[in-house]
């Protein structure tokens, strides 16, 4: 199998407010856009949003209740990030912390109920990963 891309797609009516935050936010452009599908990419990433009224064949899943999925970005500098999205007003529900697993990391909600983590790798506290490792 040759992969050409992989993405999650995320259905949801709020398409144009889902495409303006990942744009906005977090410098995603614009692929593809129809009145019912939004495919967002930047170097090596993709993001596709689906309205639940969809017209493709076979019908495709319910909307995303908002529960079990997190997308993760690791970022260089989560500090500058933090302070870009607070200034900014942006509702940041996890507040910058220093995790002892090794990241620094802050969180909120897409428009569509998706939990976004942001995270900058860090060292973690000395022994922490020992008691988990295979």
């Amino acid at each position: 199998m040759v992969i050409q891309d992989f993405y999650p797609i995320i259905v949801t009516d709020k398409l144009l407010q889902c495409r303006d935050f990942y744009v906005s936010w977090f410098g995603l452009e614009v692929g593809f856009e129809s009145s019912w599908f939004i495919w967002l990419r930047k170097e090596g990433v993709s993001l596709a949003f689906m309205h639940p009224e969809h017209p493709s064949t076979p019908p495709g899943p319910e909307s995303f209740s908002g529960k079990g999925m997190c997308l993760e970005f690791q970022v260089e500098d989560a500090n500058a990030e933090y302070k870009r999205f607070i200034e900014a007003g942006l509702p940041v529900t996890y507040h910058l912390k220093d995790e002892p697993f090794g990241q620094r990391r802050f969180g909120l909600h897409d428009p569509a109920g998706v939990w976004i983590d942001i995270v900058e790798q860090i060292d973690p506290d000395a022994g922490w990963w020992d008691k988990y490792m295979i």
